[in-house]
């Protein structure tokens, strides 16, 4: 990341908006920025702590859903569910997790058209060392003050809801 600009460019984005007649959509169009380029910097952190691993955020999500999973597997269709994403990414990220070692595919037993992911040895010791290096060098200096964390947690979790990510 380069050196800090000398002025906020989404708050100067705001104000093009007012100028240009667009006050009534400037703030949420700002929110809206704001959210985006906070997400471009935590993932940023996220990557560079994740680099030494060997991993992508993709590739980390997936190896802690399955670490969580009871039995260490799940089906490739619900893993898809769970990290919301495209099963095609889930796909992608399992080729290049099995090529190195750390989950393996095999049928479901009672299912034929079902494709399970497993863990592997390599797979859970890899997961618990990035998650404890994420947890040192980003979730535990998150940049956000306690209680900016409940108060984005309610925020983004009504706005999600209200978008139809979830129902409960």
């Amino acid at each position: 990341m380069g050196s800090p600009l000398p002025r906020d460019p989404i708050a100067e984005a705001r104000q093009n908006w007012e100028r240009h007649g667009w006050g009534d959509v400037a703030a949420p169009m700002a929110a809206i920025t704001a959210i985006m380029r906070t997400q471009q910097i935590l993932l940023g952190r996220i990557e560079t702590v994740l680099k030494p691993f060997g991993l992508t955020f993709a590739r980390y999500e997936l190896l802690a859903l399955l670490s969580f999973a009871r039995s260490g597997a799940l089906p490739m269709n619900k893993a898809s569910a769970l990290l919301q994403v495209h099963p095609t990414s889930v796909t992608n990220a399992v080729d290049r997790l099995e090529q190195a070692g750390l989950v393996a595919r095999s049928p479901h037993p009672t299912d034929g058209r079902t494709t399970l992911i497993e863990l592997t040895a390599a797979g859970r010791t890899l997961a618990k060392r990035a998650t404890a290096a994420l947890n040192a060098e980003v979730f535990g200096k998150s940049g956000f003050a306690d209680d900016d964390v409940d108060h984005l947690l309610r925020v983004l979790g009504n706005f999600r809801k209200a978008a139809g990510d979830f129902t409960d």
